[in-house]
Order: structure tokens, then sequence, then C-alpha cells
């Protein structure tokens, strides 16, 4: 099989002798020497799907599109937390109504039930307390960064046939890479109520997928994406001088919704 870059690949993904040897119409014989830096990177080959590259061969993953979900959505769930003050943590959507979350239980839960599902489902555990030893805004923003980022290298590491193996999902059986979906969208949906909780304490929401009314308003009217911060290794240090997000422009006068008259 040949990657668009003009890899030569064998049917269970390492290098042929033709690759080893290298090709004048890609990386070739230098592609053995990548280095730790490449590692996991995804490499787009002819058909669409994809080859990471490691440290000896290209592991050919069709749910490389997968990884690179969940990369971003671990630094979506700490970027909302970000915008939280260290006051917030006992808020409920009602004050007398238990049912609801407060914002201290959705970091609790998050991070709970992403490692049971990780370690119990997936077979993926990175050997950490779930928990921070002190439950405070930023101690639960560094547990998870930490773990998340853990669990992110070992989905890196692992093959199709990985993905496509079925595990004990809650009482059914299910792909890996079915769960994986199912695991986004269960921290989306909990992300989205933590963002509901911010309006109602009249915080900034930054953008999740796109602009919102802090960023500038409707996608129509070509409001920015704005992220409170580049990536993780700048938002656990601005978190811990304090806060460092970016600058915020507001909807000004335009209304945040396509239905300004109702």
């Amino acid at each position: 099989m040949d990657c668009a870059a003009g890899l030569h690949l064998s049917a269970d993904g390492k290098a042929t002798d033709d690759w080893s040897r290298g090709s004048d119409s890609g990386l070739g014989r230098h592609a053995l020497k990548l280095s730790a830096d490449w590692a996991g990177s995804p490499v787009a080959r002819a058909d669409g799907t994809a080859a990471l590259l490691t440290g000896t061969y290209l592991r050919l993953v069709r749910y490389a599109f997968l990884v690179e979900t969940y990369a971003t959505e671990r630094l979506k769930v700490v970027s909302t937390w970000a915008s939280f003050r260290d006051d917030d943590l006992s808020v409920r959507p009602h004050a007398t109504d238990r049912r609801g979350r407060s914002v201290l239980e959705h970091m609790v839960h998050q991070c709970v039930s992403e490692n049971l599902w990780f370690r119990d489902m997936l077979g993926i555990d990175v050997a950490a307390p779930p928990l921070p030893g002190l439950e405070t805004r930023l101690e639960f923003i560094r547990r998870y960064s930490e773990d998340s980022a853990n669990r992110l290298e070992l989905l890196r590491r692992e093959p199709e046939l990985w993905w496509e193996a079925e595990v004990p999902f809650f009482d059914v059986a299910r792909s890996r890479a079915w769960v994986v979906v199912r695991r986004v969208g269960h921290t989306a949906h909990h992300r989205g109520q933590q963002a509901a909780l911010l309006r109602m304490l009249g915080r900034s929401v930054y953008s999740t997928y796109g602009p919102t009314a802090d960023t500038g308003g409707l996608f129509q009217q070509r409001a920015p994406t704005i992220y409170p911060y580049p990536d993780q290794a700048a938002l656990l240090a601005g978190e811990a001088a304090g806060g460092r997000k970016a600058h915020l422009p507001g909807p000004g006068d335009r209304p945040a919704t396509e239905r300004p008259g109702t």
C-alpha cells in the first residue's frame, strides 16, 4: 500500500524494503530517522484516511480523526473551567435543586467518568488518581490536563484493529471507536451545561467550535473564533498567574441571535 507521500507500507502497516531504502517522491529513507517530536503526527493518504508517524514505521490508522478530536476536546474542557472564578465552584443552576450539578461537581464528574470510561471500557489506564488532592479550580485544571494528555499519547499508539475491537459499553458491546465517539459527545454535553452556568453567572463565554456573543456575535456577521489561550502550556501558565486570557470584543451593537425581533 502506498501513502500519498510516496511511502510504501505492507498490509500490517510496517515499512517494506522499498520504503526503507527510500523514495524520491516522499520522506523515503529519512522516515526511519523521525525524531520523537513527530511521533503520533497524522499524515494524509491518497484514499483520504491517515497514517500516524511512529519512531520506526508508519502505523495506518483509519481513526486518526478521533485521536485529533480528543486532542482538541480535552483543551476545550480546561478552557471552560478557566472561565469560572474560584468562588463559582458551589454554584448550581438552581440554588435549592440538587439535581443540577454545581461547577465543582461537573469537574469531579468529568475527571472520574473519563477515567472510568478509558480504564474500564477502552483499556487505557494512566495509573493516576483522577481527582486532585486539593479540590480547587486550578488544581482540577492541572489534574485533568495531565491525565488527558497521557490518555492522548496512549490513543496515538493504537492500530486500526484496536479501534475496531468490541468492548463492554455498560450492558452492550461496542467498538472502541464507537465508545470514543460517545465519550466526546458525553464531554461536550456536560461542557454545554457549564457554558450555561457561565451565562447565568454573567461570565464571558469563549469559543468552543466557533464564535460566541462575547467574541463578536454570529458567524454570519463574520465574528471571529477566539479561544482563551492558544494551547495547554499557555493556559496552565496563565491561570497560575491569575489569568491571562485573550481579549474579547463583545457583540457590539449587533444582536447575537438569528431572531432579533423575538
